[in-house]
């Protein structure tokens, strides 16, 4: 079968085909089921989107049925699918549907609440879980996908709008088309041998790209059946594969350590998993999945924008990602002068030795496919600067053209697989009367990722008091899930550079051997001292999951300020349900 060129093209070759195509709890649905829901929203969308305005819609759903349905939709009807994340909150959240033009929006009941109050002015909203909806629906109940799709969609037709965070603040949505999809698909189709027998698990949200680019095309594209969980769970993780039949699934560090956190039972392998693909695992956890589980991760990287990618191949080393792929001329570079950095040095434990000199910037030199930002050109001229693409990721390399990520650039954080600007996070804390300067910056996590630390400069005779500061962070509807500091450290004044901007990058490189106080989140929402008795306990943590290197060191041997022991927090986890 020739390869689609449109994602409308894949979802018009489920019509007829009778095998179960979407599983969610007790409900499946065939693939021409699929198809025809697909057909019958598209002809809704058709009559909802007003002649003038831009075709796009907002998706504020779990990982119910309804979002593929509606994806399907709106590559059928030719529109574009913005996902809206439910851990947004208050103006940031109705600045995202409002700045992607989004002029419908389906959602659930689950959410209606974080939408009450917000003026959201010519949005129709569609609530999927109640009577009104499916008596809209109704009457477009016999629409066909060959008589939905619009004539005029080709490769170059908007589908995804995917927000992505940077250095400029406000999340920037990357515009992905349908030939894009389609092709990401049908690649990870070729490189994993997908068919048409697979059940891909979606347990990532949709809101992401993870899980669409990586889980849903390749299984519309492969011919393979999806099974969705609403949202992850750990402990659920494995009855939902033996139910669903699963063979492939996507994953976020963060995802796979929970995983491994599950306590073990006699048949963690017997289940029909074949394969893993995602980030950030770390390569001691992806061995430790393997051994325990039996089953394959492999890691790979690919910017949210589709402007760099790397390939895995069979003698990629351990820890590393892999090598450019084909028609991507990859280098790491000094972000300021552009010059290539040294090749990566390692010791005899395989540890990183020469980082100043090796980690830097990973770019892409070649044609790149980053097909933009919706409505946001300084962020494009940012993002492509003389007729480079800059990933705004840290990577080294090895003599033998391996890469290896090292983390994000200063002001970008990617925390349980969401990525974050510092910026928005500082406008946040800065509304604390007590704070005269704040800055937020990234400390790695020990298994993957990053984690929030924040640098506060008290004003003059007000003194840190950790329960205040935990009240204030809960007062602030807009502060996303994923924002409030995992770590505080309390400076004297805020380091500035010769231009009086913050120093980022010399708060990053002290982490956490900052000689003054510093302030852990712990169990609940309150902040605990955190000394050389927690930091030890941290660094064995680093130490353990491979990631030792990425650990700030200390600048002249000397641990953080002294403090009394307190009960050990630090190796402690948690397992979503």
């Amino acid at each position: 079968m020739r390869s689609a060129g449109t994602v409308a093209e894949l979802v018009q070759r489920q019509w007829g085909d009778h095998r179960p195509g979407l599983r969610h709890q007790d409900t499946v649905l065939t693939h021409h089921q699929v198809a025809s829901g697909a057909a019958a929203r598209a002809a809704l969308l058709t009559d909802l989107l007003s002649a003038g305005s831009e075709p796009h819609l907002g998706v504020l759903l779990d990982n119910t049925p309804e979002f593929p349905l509606w994806l399907s939709a709106a590559a059928l009807a030719g529109a574009a699918v913005a996902g809206i994340n439910p851990t947004r909150r208050g103006a940031e959240l109705a600045r995202d549907i409002l700045h992607t033009g989004c002029r419908v929006l389906v959602t659930e009941r689950a959410h209606l609440p974080l939408l009450d109050g917000l003026d959201l002015p010519g949005v129709r909203m569609l609530v999927t879980d109640t009577d009104a909806y499916a008596e809209l629906l109704t009457p477009y109940a016999g629409a066909e996908p060959g008589d939905t799709a619009r004539p005029d969609i080709g490769p170059g037709t908007r589908m995804l709008l995917y927000f992505t965070s940077g250095s400029t603040g406000a999340p920037k949505a990357a515009i992905c088309t349908q030939g894009r999809l389609a092709a990401a698909g049908q690649s990870l189709v070729d490189h994993f041998g997908v068919r048409r027998e697979d059940v891909h698990y979606i347990c990532m949200p949709m809101f992401h790209g993870n899980a669409v680019i990586a889980d849903w095309a390749p299984a519309l594209a492969g011919g393979a059946a999806v099974a969705l969980r609403r949202r992850f769970s750990a402990s659920g993780f494995l009855d939902d594969v033996r139910a669903h039949g699963a063979t492939y699934f996507t994953y976020v560090g963060r995802a796979v350590q929970y995983l491994l956190a599950t306590p073990e039972r006699p048949d963690d392998r017997e289940h029909p998993l074949r394969l893993g693909f995602g980030t950030e695992a770390g390569a001691v956890d992806a061995a430790r999945f393997r051994e325990r589980f039996g089953v394959r991760l492999v890691e790979g990287y690919g910017s949210s924008e589709g402007g760099a990618a790397i390939q895995r191949t069979p003698d990629t080393p351990e820890r590393a990602i892999g090598r450019a792929s084909a028609r991507d001329d990859l280098a790491v570079v000094d972000p300021e002068t552009g010059e290539e950095r040294a090749t990566a040095v390692f010791d005899g434990a395989g540890r990183l030795t020469n980082g100043a000199e090796a980690i830097g910037e990973l770019v892409n030199r070649g044609r790149t496919p980053f097909e933009g930002y919706w409505r946001n050109a300084a962020a494009e001229a940012e993002r492509v600067r003389g007729g480079w693409y800059w990933t705004g990721d840290l990577f080294f390399r090895d003599a033998e053209g391996f890469l290896y990520f090292a983390g994000r650039t200063d002001d970008r954080l990617r925390v349980d697989s969401e990525n974050l600007a510092a910026a928005m996070i500082e406008n946040i804390l800065a509304r604390w009367q007590d704070a005269a300067a704040v800055a937020v910056y990234a400390v790695p996590d020990p298994v993957a990722g990053d984690q929030v630390m924040a640098a506060l400069a008290m004003r003059e005779g007000a003194a840190f008091d950790p329960s205040a500061f935990a009240a204030f962070l809960a007062a602030q509807s807009d502060l996303g899930t994923k924002m409030a500091p995992a770590f505080v450290r309390i400076v004297p004044a805020m380091p500035v550079t010769a231009t009086n901007k913050v120093h980022r990058v010399g708060l990053r490189r002290e982490g956490f051997w900052s000689g003054g106080p510093v302030w852990r989140k712990g169990t609940g929402t309150g902040y605990e001292p955190f000394g050389d008795e927690q930091l030890s306990a941290l660094l064995r943590e680093y130490e353990a999951h491979g990631r030792g290197a990425f650990c700030p060191q200390p600048p002249d041997g000397r641990g953080i300020q002294a403090r009394p022991a307190i009960e050990d927090t630090a190796a402690r986890r948690v397992d979503p349900h």
